[in-house]
């Protein structure tokens, strides 16, 4: 195994083509988009966790990308990294899969690896790319190999990254299983081969199914205890000092990124889909969740009734925008609702995002205050939706008529928190 194609080059693809071209593989990143191919030979990275400097030595290293399906055909191991994102109703949508697949099918060469790392429901690489690639009289472990593993990315994490998180792996066959367990040997520290392919499509799914669910949880005992006049941060911290049977999660404004508001949902259609019933605690869990930016509304609505202040016309100001921490990504950030629902009352919306220097929201397109200082105090309230590095929240209460935190972060009695 020497020569690879990586179809889709984005935050997850592109890191893979990154471990993968320093561990001497012959990388081919394919994509179906023509700017982000250009900007990738040209040296120019879209994905954060990638830096220029990375990318040049990538390039280096032999790495190209295209947008021509062919060099499948020079492959020994094609990934497939596309998106799949929720279409209509929640169904999964496959399109970019089944292109992949149709692309792979077209041009593969003779035992090729194929491994799916897209996030889907369990069955779908049995079900879609195997009689796919079965096409054409072609034969499992002796045309080709084809497994499941799943993405473990978590975009700007310092600590864990694609080389030394664990990898699962399942094969649609023992063999198959076994060579995409020496491919990934190749660059990734530990690598887990399960049963087969479904198993390792639900493993994918409970392990964000579990996150959703335990943030549903602590979200509903962040409204009732704000109810009770229960300090829910207080509890968390004491709970967690428990060394076993209890690991913390942090109530918010929602839900954001590519794994939590998505993954559990492929995991509720595959139960109705097969069993004709939902998975009860992902629905109660979406509905909590779901709820948060209006309860966020709700809450500085009433924070503004207390001082004398209406919703409608008062000028609030958002700080951070993305859907977690210290980057920029904004997929799904509940930033999104919380922006919409206080529009729909009236406010008056500005919001500081180092990380995002313009945002769109309602067709308008924003840009992030250039003084936070300023922003801060002439905004009749302020709002923490993500707790960036750069803000000092002790100086932004001190400076701010009203601050709601809706993290849980700002260690000032001037601070209201969710």
């Amino acid at each position: 195994m020497k020569d690879l194609v990586v179809i889709g080059q984005g935050y997850v693809g592109l890191p893979l083509s990154r471990a993968a071209s320093n561990a001497g593989f012959n990388v081919t990143g394919l994509d179906v988009s023509q700017r982000i191919v250009d900007d990738l030979n040209a040296g120019k990275s879209h994905v954060e966790d990638i830096p220029a400097a990375d990318l040049r030595q990538m390039l280096d290293n032999g790495y190209q990308a295209t947008t021509d399906n062919t060099v499948i055909q020079n492959a020994d191991v094609v990934v497939i990294c596309v998106p799949t994102p929720l279409g209509d109703a929640g169904r999964p949508d496959l399109q970019a899969v089944e292109s992949a697949t149709k692309a792979t099918a077209e041009n593969l060469r003779r035992q090729t690896l194929v491994v799916l790392e897209s996030t889907t429901y369990p069955g779908t690489t049995e079900e879609l790319l195997l009689p796919a690639l079965e096409a054409n009289n072609r034969k499992l472990d002796q045309d080709f190999y084809l497994a499941f593993s799943p993405e473990r990315i978590d975009p700007g994490n310092q600590t864990y990254r694609l080389e030394n998180t664990p990898k699962v792996v399942g094969g649609v066959s023992s063999e198959s299983g076994d060579l995409a367990v020496e491919f990934y040997s190749k660059f990734i520290e530990e690598v887990v081969k399960v049963k087969g392919a479904k198993e390792a499509e639900t493993a994918k799914l409970l392990e964000n199914t579990y996150r959703h669910i335990n943030i549903g949880l602590v979200n509903e005992m962040a409204k009732f205890s704000h109810e009770l006049g229960i300090d829910i941060w207080e509890v968390i911290k004491a709970a967690k000092t428990k060394p076993f049977g209890f690991q913390a999660f942090y109530p918010g404004p929602g839900v954001g990124g590519h794994c939590i508001p998505i993954d559990p949902s492929y995991l509720n259609y595959s139960v109705r889909k097969a069993l004709g019933h939902p998975f009860r605690f992902v629905d109660l869990a979406e509905d909590i969740n779901n709820s948060m930016p209006n309860y966020v509304v709700q809450r500085v609505q009433d924070l503004l009734n207390q001082h004398q202040k209406s919703l409608n016309g008062s000028k609030v100001l958002l700080l951070g925008v993305s859907y977690k921490a210290n980057i920029a990504d904004q997929r799904h950030s509940p930033a999104i609702p919380v922006g919409h629902g206080l529009a729909d009352k009236g406010a008056v919306l500005s919001y500081h995002d180092a990380n995002v220097p313009s945002w769109s929201l309602n067709g308008s397109t924003f840009e992030s205050a250039e003084n936070l200082d300023q922003a801060v105090q002439e905004a009749d309230i302020v709002i923490l939706l993500q707790a960036h590095k750069e803000y000092d929240l002790t100086d932004i209460a001190s400076k701010a008529k009203l601050l709601f935190d809706t993290r849980g972060v700002a260690d000032s009695e001037e601070a209201h928190v969710l």
